[in-house]
């Protein structure tokens, strides 16, 4: 068993510092970078804690649309390729993956950016 902090508290702390104390007293070319790796901190850390059920989540429903296994980055690409061919068009299935990969994205990256409750828009 690890102590605590654990990984994810301590990209917190890191983040919080980083914050509170120095980003205030850097000069102004710096601001950015340092808002850069706070965000970059931020993503980690809510990735860390979410652990790896969102990409099983994520894997298992592109296996059951394309109708075989394999490595997540693989069926992506299988997806992306199927859906330039116009093969998904009309698939309530695939607009709803996407929506839902969408929103993990986002909680992950810019979770300020959804509202308290990301469900699906109508997927026709």
């Amino acid at each position: 068993m690890r102590e605590r902090p654990d990984g994810a508290e301590l990209l917190a702390i890191a983040r919080e510092v980083l914050h509170k104390e120095l980003l205030p007293v850097l000069p102004a070319d710096k601001a950015y970078s340092a808002r850069m790796i706070a965000n970059a901190m931020g993503i980690a850390e809510r990735q860390l804690r979410s652990g790896g059920g969102p990409q099983e989540e994520e894997r298992r429903a592109l296996s059951a649309l394309l109708g075989r296994g394999g490595e997540l980055s693989a069926l992506t690409r299988e997806f992306a390729a199927r859906i330039r061919q116009g093969m998904f068009d009309d698939s309530v299935e695939a607009r709803r993956l996407l929506w839902e990969s969408t929103v993990q994205r986002v909680r992950e990256s810019a979770p300020k950016a959804l509202a308290t409750d990301a469900r699906a828009p109508s997927v026709r």
